[in-house]
This record gives C-alpha cells, structure tokens and sequence, in this order.
C-alpha cells in the first residue's frame, strides 16, 4: 500500500477503559473520557500534559462537543446528560433522561439527540434543558447516531440488530435490519449520499440514502465488532476501529483496504480499540482503547 503511518505519541493518564473521543473548539484540541469518569482536554501541540475538566462517578461513553453554547455534553452512565464549562471547569446544567446507559450524543441543528440503553431516542433543547421529542420502537439498546447533514435524516443504529430513520421530530421515516448483530457506528458520506454502517457482526455496509437505504454494498472488515467509523477531513477516506484490536484505513469511492493498523507492525493498541478521530491539525488521527491508552498517528497518502 502506498499508505504511510507514523506513530507519534502514546497518550497516558487514564485509569479504565477509554470509551469516547470528541474534537474541541481548536484543531488541535480535542476531549476524552473513560470508565475511570474523567473527562480530560488534550493539545496535540503538547501531547503530555492533560489537564482533567470533570470527575463524575460512573463511565463515561459518549461526549459531545456542542458548538453553538461551546459546552461539552457528557452521557454520564445511570444519570443523564451533563453540561460543562470546560474551560471553568463547572457544570452548568444536567438532565436526567433515564436510568440506563447514555451510549451516543450527536446533534441536529441546535438541538441535542441521546441515544440510551433502554432503546430511547431523545431529543433536548440545551438552552432550557427540555425534552422536545422522544422515540421508542425497541427496549433494546440505542447505540450510535448520525445526523445527514444534506437531507436532515437521523439515522439510529440498535442491538435488535436494526437501523432506523427519523425526520427532524424523530418520527419514524423507515426501518430495516442492518446487520445479524448489535450495530454499534453509522456514519453518512460527507455528500450525505450514502450511510456507512458497522456492527458487532464485523461487516462494514454501506446504505443508499437516496434510494430508499438499499443495500449498495458490503465487506467483511475485521474479525469481531467494529466500535467506530471516521471520515478523513478531505472525505476521501476513512477509518475503522474494532475489538480486535486494529485500526484499518479505507479508500472511500472503492471500498478498498489500504492499510492495516495493529501491534505487530505500528505499536498499536493491545486490546480493543474503542473510538477514532480524525483531526484536521496535520492530518493526525487519534485512537482510545481499552488499554487506558490513546494513540496519534500520521497518516500520509
């Protein structure tokens, strides 16, 4: 493969499992958290030094950086949504949706959309801190969300195996089994023209979103379930994450592997690898694993 990586640092200061990345207000800032509860700021200009935003008290496996307040929302397990000051290091306001796992927080416009373990989707206003809209078609685990940036479809990944579309109201557009287990990343193109699906089954699929979500095609991408899915800053490639332990990097118009990233040949993660991303500060994707560790690396095409 024509495909260079570079590692340049293994970031430490984590005591658990890390579960979830999120990019900041600089390119060169971004945000992580774990099991340990800790929600720790990051620059990759100083790689070394952390500086620790928020100590809650159970895991932590979804954040999200929400850019029109300038607040990092955390899904603090059993207790809701959390809304921090991160640069006061306060909060400035919860909300407690449900007593199961928050697994995922994305956004639609302003609004903020939790994906929980008891199978809800809800949608809150951040400013009053207000349940707006809320689905349920399953008691099984919502996992992952993404938000097409073109169509304003939601599309929402579940542990009863399906994936299913929703308008801005999160009315019910459409339904279909994605995989044969939990699907645990989606992720629209960056055109908004397709979705890209990962699952515990271990296949990458990839849905037509302008065809009524037909199956366009699909790869058996690693040898146990893909974690996490992430887009290059030029949308020409992207990246997958598995619980094997490896990093694979994509050619995106071929569906093409072009290279893998594992401990055997890059000093990489030991064990599952949980979430990816992808920063525009030099091209340098980060990866957080289960080993309490994070990884950046260079990647050169």
């Amino acid at each position: 493969s024509p495909v260079q990586v570079k590692k340049l640092h293994t970031i430490t200061g984590h005591r658990d499992c890390i579960y979830t990345l999120q990019g900041g207000a600089s390119a060169d800032g971004f945000f992580s958290a774990a099991g340990d509860g800790m929600v720790v700021r990051w620059s990759l200009t100083d790689p070394e030094n952390g500086e620790v935003v928020a100590k809650l008290p159970n895991s932590i496996y979804a954040l999200h950086y929400h850019k029109p307040s300038g607040l990092l929302i955390t899904g603090h397990n059993y207790e809701g949504i959390h809304l921090l000051d991160w640069q006061n290091k306060k909060e400035t306001g919860s909300l407690q949706l449900t007593k199961a796992q928050v697994f995922d927080i994305n956004k639609f416009d302003s609004a903020i959309i939790v994906a929980t373990g008891d199978g809800t989707v809800t949608m809150v206003n951040p400013n009053s801190l207000t349940i707006t809209h809320k689905a349920q078609h399953t008691d099984k685990s919502a996992r992952t969300i993404a938000v097409n940036e073109v169509t304003g479809d939601i599309a929402v990944g579940y542990s009863d195996h399906f994936i299913r579309i929703f308008d801005e109201h999160l009315q019910l557009k459409s339904e279909f089994k994605g995989h044969d287990n939990s699907v645990f990343t989606l992720r629209y193109t960056p055109d908004g023209s397709y979705l890209i699906s990962g699952s515990r089954d271990a296949r990458l699929k990839v849905w037509d979103a302008k065809a009524g979500y037909v199956k366009a095609a699909e790869v058996v991408a690693h040898m146990y379930a893909i974690n996490h899915i992430e887009f290059s800053p030029d949308g020409k490639h992207f990246v997958t994450c598995s619980m094997d332990k490896s990093i694979k990097v994509w050619d995106l118009a071929e569906l093409r592997l072009l290279k893998v990233i594992d401990r055997a040949r890059h000093a990489g993660h030991g064990t599952s690898v949980n979430k990816l991303l992808w920063t525009t500060y030099n091209n340098q994707l980060i990866s957080a694993s289960d080993d309490r560790t994070l990884s950046v690396w260079h990647i050169i095409f």
